[in-house]
């Protein structure tokens, strides 16, 4: 679901990004006050679980893989605005540091998965979990549901980005330049993944958490404690990051690519465009990958690409593990930072 950089013409990837923008001013504009106080660390402790468990990846039907997002929770705990930003900012460390998902295309990535995410999960489990008592089952229902319906319409966002391509731009010849898959290709090889194993992944997982959370840490779903349980100081969720991280080397278990997201070479080698025909329904692939593609593919190269330091780390289990702890150091410091920088604009505006 990370579309990477050379799928979308420029004129989309322009598109998406100009769409994406007022999302992000006003999730700013929203939360800023906020983010000296505690919203500040929460929003980083969901922008790190996200990094991390989205490189958990998954076997999908066909031999590509997928994964889940933790929008759904995000968007529950932090709300909608909050939570696009966490993810927004999880998916801009990935493109940049590890390839994963396009910098032209980053503006689609953070509408598909970050925004319409984030409301799509928020809205779903608001609507289903409205009126319900605190201890009700049916929250822990409308949370599964929440992210479910939102990593799948994510997906299908996604999808159609993708099947647009070939219709909109082409040479002369019809040839596309940017993804060769039609939307007849395009949505049924990525909602099949996700609609099954990557959707149930992001289901469970937040059911399971929203689950543990109301138990034991109820005011950060701003549910009333009951009185059996006394309110923790700290929360849960950074030891639940904590084992995710230890636990990424599990997430290169899954062989294969994702679906749309191959390398501009795999399209000039024999297996691996067997490999892309056999998931894409069968479609007739061009000879050497759309000329558009090869030539926005190479537009940035990523220090760390695939999480893999191969000039340093030979094992590639404990190179993946080094770009988590990577990627988590980054996003914990960074947000630290800009509370410091607030806190700082702030005192000098005061004085």
């Amino acid at each position: 679901m990370h579309i990477p950089d050379g799928y979308l013409s420029p004129l989309t990837c322009a598109t998406m990004y100009a769409a994406s923008a007022p999302w992000w001013w006003a999730a700013l504009r929203r939360t800023r006050r906020k983010l000296p106080g505690r919203r500040g660390p929460q929003l980083a402790l969901f922008a790190a679980f996200s990094f991390v468990i989205m490189m958990f990846n998954l076997p999908l039907p066909g031999g590509t893989t997928g994964h889940a997002v933790g929008m759904g929770i995000a968007a529950i705990v932090l709300g909608p605005w909050a939570s696009l930003l966490a993810i927004s900012f999880a998916l801009t460390i990935q493109a940049l540091f590890f390839g994963d998902g396009g910098i032209t295309t980053l503006g689609a990535n953070c509408f598909n998965m970050a925004i319409v995410g984030s409301f799509a999960a928020w809205g779903i489990y608001s609507l289903l979990s409205h009126g319900a008592a605190p201890e009700s089952r049916r929250r822990v229902v409308a949370a599964a549901l929440a992210g479910y319906g939102a990593i799948n319409l994510s997906a299908l966002l996604a999808a159609v980005e993708f099947g647009i391509q070939p219709m909109l731009f082409h040479d002369a010849s019809g040839a596309p330049l940017y993804a060769p898959y039609p939307l007849r290709i395009a949505i049924p090889a990525m909602m099949l993944g996700h609609l099954t194993i990557a959707g149930i992944a992001e289901a469970v997982m937040c059911a399971g958490l929203f689950n543990y959370l109301r138990r034991n840490e109820p005011a950060l779903l701003n549910i009333p404690s009951p009185p059996v349980i006394a309110p923790r100081a700290t929360s849960g969720m950074w030891v639940t990051l904590a084992v995710a991280l230890l636990l990424t080397p599990l997430g290169i278990l899954a062989g294969g690519a994702a679906w749309g997201e191959w390398a501009a070479k795999d399209f000039s080698t024999v297996a691996s465009r067997a490999q892309i025909a056999s998931v894409s329904g069968a479609t007739q692939l061009p000879a050497s990958a759309p000329a558009g593609l090869a030539r926005l593919s190479t537009l940035w190269t990523a220090p760390m690409p695939d999480y893999a330091p191969h000039r340093v780390i030979k094992s590639a289990a404990f190179g993946y593990l080094l770009s988590a702890m990577f990627g988590v150091g980054l996003i914990l410091s960074a947000t630290w930072i800009a509370q410091r920088l607030w806190l700082f604009a702030n005192q000098r505006r005061t004085e």
